[in-house]
């Protein structure tokens, strides 16, 4: 997500920490922000928007303030210490006042943070109580406020200003913490240290020669230094210009991992991978934790980040309409037989760009769900506006905070996957779903439908996703070699059942899109009412098999249609959950994906998909990032 830079060394700080966010700017952000220690002085700046905006904004400073710490030409200094982020929203609007870094009262104290800090409204309510006032809207700073307290406390106590009291001050506040995060900041009475902290949130330090640094991702530092160390998780980090000190949360000494960079800065931006969408299909863990983290309230509800809409609002919805365009389509797709089977509430699923066109019947009882990785998808923008003038409701899921879709809908759910470089939608497909399923269990709870416990329940089992997804991925290359052995084929076939009917046109899109092969998806039970004729010896035809476990009839007549293709020379490349041995003998090829229970089963069993179709285009020589004709954002109608 966001972009993390700190430096503490001999030169001055602001022309690093900026040239560091330059090289994450491919990460995608909606606003950057500095702060530099100068002569006992915490000097900082922030502006929306790019880093352009804040370069502009501290050259103008630096016209105004010609001496001193302001004397650099590029605004703050020269002072040796410092910070810089770029921010993807997350809690509150891409706004000046909520940029990074946030700020102590006293402003002695500047903390940049990624991630999502899930206890961060009930620590508000608790500093605010103690009369702390609150500038931004941000969890971040929450942990700014935190540290000021903690600091204070440890000097009336007795510990002495210097580093170890800036790294003790941090323990005590990641201990309060809950969620996924990666903390940096600095103090202006602790000149050249830096502390970060890192939970579920990746850091690593370059280490120099008389300086150090602290980055979310080595490209940020590249240029200056190959040495690096991986921090594990719960770990503090305490950067001098000659010392790194690594601890635990309770303040016991313990180590990262070093390691060498042999990228150069164009592979470092991309982790090491040829293209960003394999990084990005790596990243989907992460992705799918980050979009359920906090959402489960201590008495077991399910939080929305927007709502405009009162839980009678939604008990009164009597029809939901699901639109979308492309891979969002698809998410819907799946989204209807979790919605329906979790309310009850009939579900639809429209392509935006024909719902507005067919004059569909909407009215206030009626939910439309909109679904956008950019929260400026014109078709999709158009639709909810057709259904506001139909007096519908509107809740959108959407990546991107303060986007046009978000703001104009009665209700949001962001999916904090963070930001896709690639053209073709991976983790955006994935983070959807889990917005979608967290929806239907919102409403079900809402409506009566089910009890907290039971929506618990299920939680708990979308909180085990991202694990399975790490052990796939993990064992992942026989599907790379299928791909390549397949890569002059003219044709590739998918069929599913269920749920896997919507992973099977998503996997024929992506193959559409990355490869630019003949490629269809196909509901399994309609192979005999056409399809099968374009069934021919050798023809591939990838057959995504649900659980046999609750399921039963289910994968017994999917089965039966893997044994119809295959008698007539299909090649057939069967996706199965592990255990599943009643598909080893009608499959040529046969990938296991990790047990999960059927509705949340797309979460896994499109991995594969994706990973085929990369590897596939890659073979065929063709840029796997930049598919031609296509664009990430599609703001036409």
């Amino acid at each position: 997500m966001c972009g993390i830079v700190g430096y503490a060394g001999d030169r001055p700080a602001l022309g690093i920490v900026l040239d560091g966010l330059r090289r994450l700017e491919y990460r995608g952000y909606d606003s950057a922000g500095v702060a530099v220690v100068c002569d006992g002085e915490l000097l900082t700046e922030k502006k929306a928007g790019k880093l352009a905006n804040l370069e502009k904004v501290l050259s103008e400073r630096a016209a105004e303030d010609p001496s001193g710490c302001g004397a650099s030409p590029i605004g703050i200094g020269d002072g040796t210490t410092g910070i810089g982020h770029t921010r993807w929203a997350t809690h509150g609007g891409p706004t000046d006042r909520n940029a990074h870094p946030h700020l102590s009262p006293d402003r002695r104290v500047a903390v940049i943070h990624n991630g999502i800090i899930e206890n961060f409204a009930k620590l508000r309510t608790e500093l605010e109580d103690d009369g702390v006032q609150f500038l931004s809207d941000t969890d971040t700073e929450c942990a700014a406020h935190l540290l000021a307290v903690a600091l204070a406390d440890l000097r009336s106590a007795g510990q002495p200003d210097g580093p170890q009291l800036l790294a003790a001050a941090m323990r005590v506040v990641c201990q309060r913490l809950e969620g996924a995060f990666t903390l940096l900041a600095v103090d202006a009475a602790v000149p050249g240290a830096v502390v970060g902290a890192r939970r579920n949130s990746p850091l690593v330090v370059g280490r120099g020669n008389g300086e150090n640094y602290l980055a979310s991702d080595v490209a940020a530092f590249i240029e200056y230094t190959r040495e690096a160390v991986e921090l594990g998780q719960d770990q503090i980090v305490l950067i001098t210009a000659d010392t790194i000190e690594i601890t635990d949360f309770e303040g016991q000494p313990a180590s990262g991992k070093d390691f060498h960079i042999d990228w150069d800065s164009s592979a470092a931006e991309k982790g090491g991978y040829d293209w960003f969408m394999l990084k990005e299909i790596e990243e989907q863990p992460q992705a799918v934790a980050d979009t359920l983290l906090g959402r489960l309230t201590e008495t077991g509800e399910i939080m929305l980040d927007e709502v405009r809409l009162s839980d009678q609002d939604l008990r009164d919805v009597d029809k939901i309409f699901i639109v979308a365009c492309g891979t969002a389509y698809h998410s819907g797709l799946v989204a209807k037989y979790a919605i329906e089977h979790w309310t009850r509430i009939p579900c639809e699923v429209e392509l935006a760009s024909e719902f507005r066109y067919r004059d569909p019947v909407l009215d206030r009882s009626t939910l439309i769900v909109v679904i956008s990785q950019s929260g400026e998808t014109m078709d999709t923008l158009m639709a909810l506006r057709h259904a506001k003038e139909q007096k519908a409701r509107v809740l959108a899921i959407c990546n991107t905070n303060g986007s046009t879709i978000p703001r104009e809908s009665d209700a949001v759910l962001y999916t904090h996957g963070g930001p896709e470089i690639a053209v073709a939608s991976t983790k955006a497909f994935l983070t959807q779903l889990a917005a979608c399923y967290l929806i239907g269990l919102h409403l079900a709870q809402v409506r009566g439908v089910k009890f907290a416990d039971e929506v618990a329940a299920v939680v708990e089992q979308l909180h085990q996703v991202p694990d399975k997804l790490r052990d796939l991925l993990g064992r992942i290359e026989p599907v790379r070699e299928l791909a390549r052995e397949l890569r002059s084929e003219p044709t590739v076939l998918f069929i599913g059942r269920h749920v896997g009917y919507p992973v099977a046109l998503e996997g024929a899109l992506k193959l559409k899109e990355l490869a630019y092969m003949h490629a269809e998806g196909f509901a399994a039970g309609e192979l005999k009412h056409g399809p099968i004729a374009l069934i021919d010896q050798g023809t591939p035809v990838i057959c995504v098999v649900p659980s046999p476990v609750g399921r039963g009839l289910l994968h017994d007549k999917v089965v039966s249609n893997i044994q119809e293709v295959r008698a007539r020379g299909a090649r057939t490349i069967v996706i199965a959950e592990e255990g599943d041995e009643s598909v080893v003998r009608y499959a040529d090829h046969l990938i296991y994906v990790p047990r999960t229970p059927t509705l949340l089963a797309p979460l896994v069993t499109t991995v594969p998909l994706q990973v085929f179709a990369a590897e596939i285009a890659a073979a065929r020589g063709h840029d796997v990032d930049q598919p031609r004709n296509l664009a990430k954002s599609v703001t036409v109608e």
